[in-house]
């Protein structure tokens, strides 16, 4: 009976919630509400799970090692070698398009020293396929700092909209996937997003993560998005890139291939080393 009470009254905590994020009118049906409510009854089981997690964080991050970032990267080029890469005919079709659509969004997964990170970037290219101007809108705990993070595995904490440290440093990015966009289009899906990040004021690992935030952008533009939101971050991009890459009717934009995520680090970790500055002898 106690086990039955905690359900239902996480589950009504859920949908108030989601009820928030939307701001719907509460005396009226929302598809969008139900719909996350109904997957919340499913979800609600795997909250207690989350508490043990967020505990074992606050013993494990602090001696969490920067290796694991690495760790991560090597994983995902272990992946990319396993398979053929898009290559260069893919980055061709993609500039073909773009003459016609100089805008992007980007759906990108990086790596971090806890389980990475989803976020969407969004900007014109040169016609090329390279990017000229980006933003970045992802959804992530308030401040740099871990312990935010931590307490968001226990309860809801508030949020940051923008570019979380390491979402505009290519040499991170382990997933991606891109979308192009005509000017309309453009005007369209950023209007979304800026609405959005206005309503997105709260972060929690399991009710709303970074994989819900962007999931939400994808489902506007009319894209199929992974069923869960618990997946890993990489996960959850090649997952989205999987199931919409070859779409060409009902959504907004041109889904294309472009380089892989191996390719964009390589490339970013040569233009550091250019501009790094000689070391200072006896320093």
């Amino acid at each position: 009976m106690a086990d039955q009470l905690i359900s239902r009254n996480g589950m009504i905590a859920c949908d108030r919630f989601y009820r928030t994020l939307c701001r719907c009118a509460r005396d009226q049906s929302c598809q969008q509400c139900d719909l996350r409510s109904a997957l919340m009854t499913m979800y609600w089981q795997r909250c207690i799970p989350s508490l043990l997690v967020g505990l074992c964080a606050l013993v494990l991050l602090p001696v969490l090692e920067p290796s694991t970032a690495l760790a991560q990267i090597a994983n995902a080029q272990a992946a990319v070698a396993a398979r053929p890469s898009a290559g260069i005919a893919a980055h061709v079709a993609a500039s073909e398009v773009g003459h016609t659509k100089p805008y992007f969004i980007e759906f990108r997964a990086r790596a971090a020293q806890s389980y990475g990170h989803t976020f969407s970037v969004f900007g014109r290219t040169n016609g090329q396929g390279k990017i000229v101007t980006a933003e970045v809108a992802g959804l992530h705990p308030f401040t740099e700092s871990a312990l935010p993070w931590m307490i968001g595995h226990l309860v809801v904490v508030p949020s940051e909209v923008g570019a979380s440290d390491g979402d505009t440093e290519d040499q991170y990015v382990i997933s991606r996937f891109r979308v192009l966009l005509s000017e309309a289009e453009y005007k369209k899906v950023t209007k979304f997003i800026k609405q959005l990040q206005a309503k997105s004021p709260l972060w929690h690992a399991v009710l709303y993560n970074c994989n819900a935030f962007v999931g939400d952008i994808a489902r506007f533009m009319g894209l199929e998005t992974p069923a869960s939101t618990l997946a890993m971050p990489k996960d959850y991009i090649d997952k989205l890139r999987d199931l919409n890459i070859r779409r060409s009717t009902g959504v907004i934009g041109t889904p294309v291939e472009v380089e892989d995520a191996a390719t964009l680090r390589a490339a970013a970790l040569r233009g550091a080393e250019r501009h790094k500055k000689p070391a200072i002898v006896g320093r």
